[in-house]
Parts: structure tokens; C-alpha cells; sequence
């Protein structure tokens, strides 16, 4: 059978509830209607529900029209609810927005619209409560036009001449097929709809059950039924807990099936499906297994969180509304909040925006709620689930900060035996665009591994502002660099050095501290307009007259929320009873008193010991802090600013423009070892001990003619080609290439120790756009990263046709066409085996050495010595021991 997901939206009190007891009704799934008023609406199912009549938490309910199988998900109204409706868009294939015919277009339907569009569902559209004296179909038809979109239109009286001219206006396939046929087809209409040029719009009264049927049929008649790939994907939508207490999961099956006993798993964690239900109302039925397109819920699962995405399915971006004010909760006498804190954990599993922490400097317990309906529900949930009557203070506002400058941050966490950096790029974004994270960092620099976990880290936490301890937001903050250890990097290193790059990064910038805003508007009388504009100028908003019917004004604008949070009660005492607010969160802008808000905080940055500024290095085998401003002065890697600077055209002493063709020549290779002579150590090798660059060129005047001439060795590794032909190396750059390479240059410094030879280490950056030639020291080796374009091998090539004559050049590789070309060149080659081998048996034969040292006689003083100075010893001996 077909399947479809539907949600149903809309403002409080459009009779959004309503309409889902008709639709259950007409479709045979129910034999009797149930009414808000009269506490027994089939998806009401909590007791708080029935209580207030209004809808707390998101349901669904199943049902048959014709040939397709309907879940149906019916959303909270509520503003104060508007979290939980969210986090059902991310399930739905279509969705339903009921709004009243007395009361038209409201704030919260603008809302709704808004994050439909975002998350790109399509709808349709009810209007509902068109039995009440004074709607009027035309005038509201006009208002949703220009309210939501020219899009919606009214499909009540279809495959007319106007119907058409309509769909026309609404994409050019549709016009054409118009303008040639003076028809459209069906098929197109569904697919206008499916992507969201057309809106289809039904009148009707869903207590009298007026219109509800056509308006079914019109679903019927132009719905389309996703297609579901065969590969398992699933997102999860919503926690809740049973009767029982059990922990359910709710999840849409995106692709693929699910069976009982199946192992879900997202990378983190891994765990079992024990039970499979599939609900409608307060019912469910247990199932063994199920497909995709269907709505269920799922026992066994502990850690998963909604918006999480499994199998072929990707996580969901946070969501849009969230709460903007914060409330103690306060608990009894007696209560330990240590005990307390494990029981809100469960409730903030169900409510993932409630964001329950404890604040150790206040010494409370503090949650983000949207208003005092929520404030509400709360209390009766902790009370019937737990026992404890907890009470709330009157809350403040929560802030949020961001940035109005690029800036760099550096982190770095180096106590002993560990070791990372992190170097992130901070810049402002969009207002309302939230925190974005990504990667500019070449994997010859980090590894893909450690890129991952740093990202991980910067999506795992709630960053801190520098200004009032408040979360940063409408930022983009990118990973341009770092730097692990082969040996001492662990993952934590990491997750160290990121929080601080952050946190250095906005001590540098520019903060801003930014409030949450309302758009509002508001329905009064003509007179009193003045008082209300006067209002809003000293509230620090801004407002427009929308339009006058009659007696009646209607103003739009915006206001901070903490100056707007009390106002209605103000309006329902000047109008008496005839001013109407609705409002909606805006978003976040500059906050208008911010000076005086930071010095109410009192935040200190700098003492914040779980969210510090400054980094940890190790100088003498011991950590020391260094502040934040003092960090970029001991970093380890170069500024990313430093390297953008390089390829405009302000190249660094180290490094060449990649256009210009330039290779070591022998002064440089002489800065590089120093000018150091080595003695031939004699032993057994495939390539032997020689003299210096600058002594094989400029040869001596006196002994040219009568003495042999020793030229320097050395050895260039083609580093990637050998990574890849050791099986270690092999094994472990399949996982972590950057270790790989370090384990590379480990082993042949401790070999040049031994040999005192001069090894290069050439590793290819030909695919990194822009990247440039680069020298560097490590340990007792070089390295050279290859310049774009140019690969390793030509590097190797050039430099062995350069110097061939100069130098006894040894090549390390295993690439066939690159051996021919060096032995040409006069060279001495290595495999990459015969390299390890060569190392191997070095380390062999140091150690050999050793042991024979250890074996010889020592000699000792006492037996040089003559008998009469041996007797004369003994007697000073005996004389001071007697004494």
C-alpha cells in the first residue's frame, strides 16, 4: 500500500484538532467524534491535554483513503510548544495548515509558513470555522495571497477557466501547457504542489463537518508518494517514555526495512531494537518488522537524540525556535539537586530545547523555557513523574553573542606527553544563520582523522562569549590548520586545543552582545494608535501602521523581548478588552542596552576555569600556561593570515612563488647541515660516507691533483611511495596518514643519528592549490613539501640531475619508471625494501656494539698501581677507618 506522512499546523484555537477528529471520523479509523470542549478528542491522550484543551505533545494517527495509507502527525498550536512542532517537520511529506476563518492570517501562521518554506514540505491549506457570522471567503482568499504566497489557491472548484488561469500564474510549465491546450494536466498540478509553486486552498467547518471530505479528496486526488530507496535510512523525530517508563524512540523509515533484533548504530553507539510499534492514538500494535515510508517507535534504544539521522540519513541542522527565556527551577526543602538533575535529564530527552544545566556559580539548577504555558506543564509533568512539586522564579532573558570581525583563533594543549594544535578561522555571518563549521586544511598538514575529531569537538559544545558567558551564534568557524604527534596526540589533545582556539579566537575579535527579538502585531482601536506607537518607541522597537478597517488599527513591527514580555496585559487594560498582541520570535539583533546587561553579568573571561582563553605548552619536560594574548607568540604553526599573505605575493624567506622555477642550490644545501663534517664510520652499507657540498665543488688548490676527492652523501626518500610500500606504514596511513608520516621521519631520524648522513625527505602537495615550496627542519632531517604542480618524483629527478656530480646522491623508492630515470642520472638507488632492510640492520649492529662494549674487562686503578703504593693506600685506608 502507498504511504504518506502528513502533519497538521497551525495557530492555537484554529481548531487544528478539530479537523484531524473529522478527518478520523470520515475515514472510518474513528465511530465516534470527539470534541476539545469535551475532553475526549482521540488524539488528546495526556491527561494535561484534556485538561487545557490544547495539544502539549505531537501524536499520530493512521488511516485508509483509497489506495494510500495516511499517518497523520497532529502538532502542538502553542507558541510555547512550537520546539516540539518543529521537530516533526523533519518526518513529514506533506503538511496541513489550518487557519481560522475568523480570524485570518495571524502571527503564528507566519511563523508556521516560514519554516515550512524552510524545510521545503508542501501544503495545504484549511480554512477553517467558516460556519461563524462575518467570514467572508473572497476577503480572507486575498489576505492568505498576500500574507503567504500568490501560490495558494482555492481548488474547491476545479478544471474551470479561472482554476487554470490561476495555476497558469504559478510556474512556466504549467503556463505553456495552458496557453496550448487551455487545459492542465493532473500530473502537473501534483508536481506544482510536490514542489511548492502551488498551494491548494480548501474553506470549510470542521465541528460541522463541512468541506472536510472534499478537502480529503483533494489530498487523494493530489498527493505524491515518495519513493523509498532499498538502502536502511531512518530519522528520528521525538523521545517519549511510556506508562511503563520505557524509553521510546520515534523515527520516520526513510529507506530500506527494520526488523526486530536488527543493530542500529550512528558511530557513536551501537545498540539493539527490541520492540517495534507502530502507534495511532493511545494504541499501538508491535510489529516484527516494517518499511520504509512508515512511522513507528522503537524500545531498546538509550542514546539516540532527535534529529539524529541512521543508515543513509544525515542529522538534521539545529532548530529554528528555541526558547528565549531562563528560569530557576527551585526545589523543595530537602531536595538534593544531585538527585534532581538525573530526573530532569530524562524530561530534556523528551524536550532536547529545555537545556537543563547546572550553574556552579550560582548553585542552581536553570532550564530555557518558552513561556509560562510551558512553565506550567512542567510542573504537573515533574510532579506526577516524580513526586517533587518544584516552583519556578520569574526568569531572565538568554542572551547570545557574535562577532563583528574575522579573526583567528590558536589553541594549543602540550603538558607532558601530549600534544595539539588547532588553528580555527572566526568570521561573522548571517543573522538568524547560527554556527556553521567547516574545513580549509590541506591533509598533508592534518590528517583527515584529526580534522574529523576537531570538527566533532567544535559541533559537541555550547561555545562561550567573552562578554556575559552567553552561547556565540551567526558564525562560521573553519578549520585552517593544526598539528598532531606521532606518539603523544590523543584524542582529548584535541578536544583541548579546540575549545581554546575558540576561546582565544574571541578574545581577539570584536564581540557583539545580541537579545532576542519579537515581530508583533497588534490589533487595537484607531484612537488609541498614538498611545501604542509611544509604547514601542520606548520599548526600543520600531512599528508601522499595516492597515484601518473601520474602527480598528493593526500595527506590525518588533521589539526586544525583554522590554515587550509583559505588554499584553498593558493593552487589555487601555483598550479595555479590545487590543489583541500576537507576537513571534523574530531572532536575535544587537542588544539595545548591552553595556548595561555585560555589567549586570559581571562575566570575567579570564576566570572561567572550565572555558579557558589561554593554551598549555611544554618547555624542560613541564606544561606552563601562557595567556591568551601571548598564545600566537609560542604557536608551533605558521598564521593562517601568514600563508594567505605568502601566496598574494609576500613570499616568506622559506618559500617560492609556484610560477617561479627554483631549486636548492649548494649554498642552500649547505645552510641546511650546517657545514657539518662527518667522519666515515667504515661500515657496510649501499652507500658510503662522503664529503660536503661546498668541499666537493670548491676543490683544494693544494691537493686536487694528489689526493681523491670525498663528495657528501645523501639520501632522498620518496616519502609517500615509501609510506605505501612499508606494511606498517600501509596499514597505518589507511587510518591516519599524518601518524604514518611522523613514524616515516621517527625511524630515519634515529637512522641518521647512526649513519650521520644527510637524508631529505620529499613528500608531493601537488594537488593543493596554491601551496608552495616548503623547507623543514626535523629533528636531524629535511623535509620538502613539493610546490603545486609538481610532483615528488620531479622534485627527486631535478635535484639528482643538479647535483649528480657534486654529491653522492642515494634514492629511496620503489617506483620502476623513477628507478630507470635515477639510474640514468648516475645514481645510487634503494627500494623501498632494501631501505628498511638497510635500517633494520643498522639498529642491528649499534646494538651488537653496545653489548660487546658492555662485555669488555674494565680496567681499574688499583691495578696500575705499584705494591708499595698499593701497601701505602691500604694504610691510610685502615688509619681513617680506626679513627
Amino acid at each position: 500500500m502507498n504511504k504518506l506522512v502528513i502533519g497538521i499546523l497551525a495557530h492555537v484555537d484554529a481548531g487544528k484538532t478539530t479537523l484531524s477528529e473529522a478527518i478520523l471520523y470520515l475515514s472510518g479509523k474513528i465511530g465516534k467524534l470527539g470534541r476539545v470542549d469535551h475532553k475526549n478528542a482521540y488524539l488528546d491522550t495526556f491527561e494535561l491535554e484534556r485538561a487545557r484543551g490544547i495539544t502539549i505533545f505531537s501524536k499520530q494517527a493512521i488511516f485508509e483513503i483509497e489506495e494510500t495509507q495516511i499517518t497523520l502527525l497532529d502538532t502542538p498550536g502553542h507558541v510555547d510548544f512550537s520546539a516540539e512542532m518543529e521537530r516533526t517537520l523533519q518526518v513529514l511529506d506533506y503538511a496541513i495548515l489550518v487557519i481560522s476563518g475568523a480570524d485570518g492570517v495571524q502571527g503564528h501562521t507566519k511563523t508556521l509558513w516560514r519554516l515550512l518554506n524552510m524545510y521545503q514540505i508542501p501544503v495545504f491549506l484549511f480554512v477553517n470555522k467558516m460556519d461563524q457570522n462575518g467570514t467572508d471567503k473572497d476577503k480572507l482568499m486575498l489576505e492568505i495571497k498576500k500574507q503567504l504566497n500568490d501560490g495558494c489557491i482555492e481548488f474547491e472548484h476545479v478544471k474551470t477557466n479561472r482554476f487554470y488561469d490561476q495555476l497558469a500564474m504559478c510556474n512556466e510549465t504549467m503556463m505553456e501547457e495552458y496557453l496550448e491546450t487551455e487545459h492542465i494536466e493532473t500530473a502537473q498540478i501534483k508536481n506544482a504542489i510536490k514542489e511548492r509553486n502551488v498551494f491548494p486552498c480548501f474553506f470549510g467547518s470542521a465541528l460541522k463537518l463541512e468541506g472536510v471530505e472534499q478537502f480529503m479528496q483533494g489530498i487523494a486526488d493530489n498527493a505524491i508518494v515518495p519513493f523509498y530507496p532499498s538502502q536502511f535510512g531512518a530519522k528520528i523525530f521525538k523521545i517519549t517514555r511510556d506508562e511503563q517508563g520505557n524509553r521510546l524512540t520515534h523515527m520516520k523509515l526513510i529507506g530500506g526495512r527494520l526488523k526486530v533484533k536488527d543493530i542500529l548504530k550512528n558511530g557513536l553507539w551501537e545498540e539493539k531494537v527490541n520492540q517495534i510499534r507502530v502507534y495511532s492514538g493511545q494504541k499501538f500494535e508491535a510489529v516484527n518488522e516494517i518499511e520504509a515510508g512508515s512511522v513507528l517507535a522503537v524500545t531498546g534504544l538509550s542514546q539516540t537524540k532527535p534529529g539524529e539521522g541512521l543508515g543513509i540519513e544525515e542529522a538534521s541542522n539545529t532548530p529554528v525556535l528555541e526558547p528565549v527565556l531562563f528560569y530557576q527551577i527551585i526545589l523543595p526543602e530537602g531536595c538534593d539537586p544531585r538527585v534532581m538533575i538525573p530526573k530532569l535529564r530524562q524530561i530534556e530527552e523528551e524536550e532536547p530545547e529545555l537545556h537543563i544545566v547546572w550553574n556552579e556559580q550560582l548553585q542552581e539548577i536553570q532550564a530555557q523555557i518558552m513561556g509560562e504555558v510551558q512553565i506550567e506543564i512542567l510542573q504537573n509533568l515533574i510532579q506526577s513523574r516524580f513526586g517533587i512539586p518544584v516552583t519556578f522564579d520569574a526568569g531572565r532573558i538568554v542572551y547570545k553573542e557574535t562577532i563583528a570581525n574575522v579573526v583567528e583563533g590558536v589553541g594549543h594543549f602540550e603538558p607532558l606527553r601530549h600534544y595539539a594544535e588547532v588553528h580555527l578561522l572566526l568570521e561573522p555571518g548571517e543573522p538568524g544563520s547560527g554556527l556553521k563549521f567547516g574545513a580549509k586544511c590541506s591533509e598533508d598538514t592534518l590528517s583527515k582523522n584529526w580534522q574529523r575529531l576537531i570538527l566533532t569537538h567544535l559541533e559537541e559544545k555550547a561555545h562561550k562569549g567573552i562578554l556575559t558567558g552567553s552561547t556565540i551564534t551567526d558564525m562560521k568557524i573553519t578549520l585552517v590548520s593544526g598539528r598532531a604527534h606521532t606518539k603523544h596526540t590523543e584524542g582529548g589533545d584535541f578536544r583541548e586545543a579546540t575549545y581554546r582556539a575558540v576561546r582565544q579566537g574571541l578574545k581577539e575579535a570584536e564581540s557583539i552582545l545580541l537579545e532576542p527579538y519579537y515581530a508583533f502585531e497588534l490589533e487595537l482601536p484607531v484612537k488609541m494608535v498614538g498611545r501604542a506607537m509611544t509604547d514601542i518607541e520606548k520599548m526600543h522597537g520600531t512599528c508601522e501602521i499595516s492597515q484601518t478597517n473601520g474602527e480598528m488599527s493593526i500595527l506590525v513591527g518588533s521589539a526586544p523581548v525583554l522590554t515587550m514580555r509583559n505588554y499584553q496585559k498593558e493593552i487589555i487594560a487601555y483598550t479595555k478588552g479590545l487590543g489583541r498582541l500576537f507576537c513571534s520570535l523574530k531572532g536575535y539583533e544587537r542588544c539595545h542596552n548591552a553595556d548595561e546587561i555585560i555589567a549586570s553579568i559581571g562575566y570575567d573571561s579570564e576566570r572561567d576555569v572550565n572555558n579557558p582563553t589561554g593554551s598549555v605548552f611544554c618547555t624542560h619536560g613541564s606544561g606552563f600556561l601562557v595567556d591568551w594574548d601571548s598564545v600566537k607568540d609560542h604557536m608551533h604553526v605558521e598564521s593562517y593570515f601568514q600563508k594567505k599573505e605568502d601566496l598574494a605575493g609576500e613570499i616568506a624567506p622559506n618559500r617560492v612563488s609556484y610560477s617561479e622555477e627554483k631549486w636548492i642550490s649548494l649554498d642552500e644545501i649547505d645552510q641546511i647541515i650546517n657545514n657539518t663534517f662527518y667522519a666515515n664510520q667504515g661500515k657496510k652499507s649501499a652507500w658510503k660516507k662522503r664529503k660536503t657540498a661546498r668541499e666537493s665543488y670548491y676543490e683544494d688548490f693544494v691537493s686536487v691533483s694528489s689526493e681523491k676527492v670525498n663528495k657528501e652523501e645523501y639520501l632522498l626518500v620518496d616519502g609517500y611511495n615509501v609510506i605505501h610500500a612499508w606494511p606498517e606504514l600501509k596499514e597505518l596511513a589507511d587510518s591516519n596518514m599524518d601518524g604514518a608520516r611522523m613514524k616515516l621521519l621517527e625511524s630515519l631520524s634515529n637512522y641518521q643519528g647512526i649513519r650521520k648522513c644527510q637524508i631529505i625527505v620529499v613528500f608531493d602537495a601537488y594537488l593543493v592549490q596554491g601551496h608552495l615550496e616548503e623547507i623543514i627542519d626535523y629533528h636531524n632531517i629535511h623535509l620538502v613539501y613539493t610546490r603545486e604542480a609538481q610532483t615528488a618524483d620531479q622534485y627527486i629527478e631535478k635535484f639528482a640531475h643538479d647535483n649528480q656530480k657534486k654529491y653522492n646522491i642515494t634514492v629511496a623508492t620503489s617506483d620502476g619508471l623513477q628507478q630507470i630515470i635515477i639510474r640514468g642520472e648516475g645514481c645510487v638507488l634503494l627500494s623501498a625494501r632494501e631501505l628498511k632492510a638497510e635500517i633494520e640492520e643498522t639498529y642491528e649492529r649499534t646494538k651488537l656494539e653496545y653489548r660487546e662494549i658492555q662485555r669488555r674487562p674494565r680496567n681499574y686503578l688499583m691495578d696500575t698501581l705499584s705494591p708499595e703504593a698499593k701497601q701505602r693506600i691500604d694504610k691510610l685506608i685502615k688509619d681513617k677507618n680506626e679513627t
